[in-house]
């Protein structure tokens, strides 16, 4: 299974509280903060709800 890493590129300020709570929900707190997720459907349905506010990139595990 992947890795996602995910970006908060653009402030939730002004966005409603849904997106706001999605942005919590992904560990994310302040602009240009990125974390590393499982990519699993749980995942993609919270970044698809908020695409303009994140960029996400694939990961490659680097333990072979």
């Amino acid at each position: 299974m992947g890795q996602l890493k995910i970006t908060l590129r653009r402030s939730p300020i002004g966005k409603p509280k849904k997106h706001k709570d999605i942005i919590c929900g992904l560990g994310l707190r302040r602009t240009r903060q990125w974390v590393i997720l499982k990519d699993t459907p749980e995942i993609w349905g919270m970044v698809n709800k908020i695409p303009h506010l994140v960029d996400v990139e694939n990961v490659m595990d680097e333990t072979v």
